[in-house]
């Protein structure tokens, strides 16, 4: 079988051609530097993907947190992984880098949070107020 890609290895956009046989690779034609090749071969047998979504962060000053997977993943897996990131919180403050979640799915790869959100600032107590008193 023969499937046609275009490659995003670089900005040139090589039209590929790739012969596929029992699932595995016959050739690559099209390319015009190793990286087509490498990705030709790649995405035709088993495409992967660089995740980017957003975790809810608690008690932030944002709602969100952006996250990212530290390496591309496999695709038919996103749909599974987006369920269970659907799921997921963490408490502020959160830090540039933070791992969200250690091994996606078995995937080695980690989810990392691609921003800091800070703690929200605790409310100063007015001292010219007094806490409302409790139950007698």
């Amino acid at each position: 079988m023969k499937k046609r890609l275009i490659c995003i290895s670089c900005p040139v956009g090589c039209e590929l051609t790739v012969e596929v046989e029992n699932g595995k690779v016959i050739s690559v034609s099209g390319n015009r530097c190793p990286r087509g090749e490498a990705y030709a071969r790649e995405e035709a047998v088993e495409p992967r993907r660089v995740l980017a979504t957003s975790v809810k962060v608690l008690g932030g000053e944002l709602p969100l947190v952006s996250v990212e997977a530290d390496r591309p993943i496999p695709k038919n897996l996103i749909p599974q992984i987006m369920e269970l990131v659907k799921g997921l919180s963490v408490n502020a403050p959160v830090e540039l880098g933070q791992v969200i979640l250690e091994n996606l799915l078995d995937t080695g790869a980690k989810l990392v949070a691609t921003r800091a959100v800070p703690r929200l600032p605790q409310e100063p107590l007015n001292p010219g107020v007094r806490p409302a008193a409790g139950p007698p």
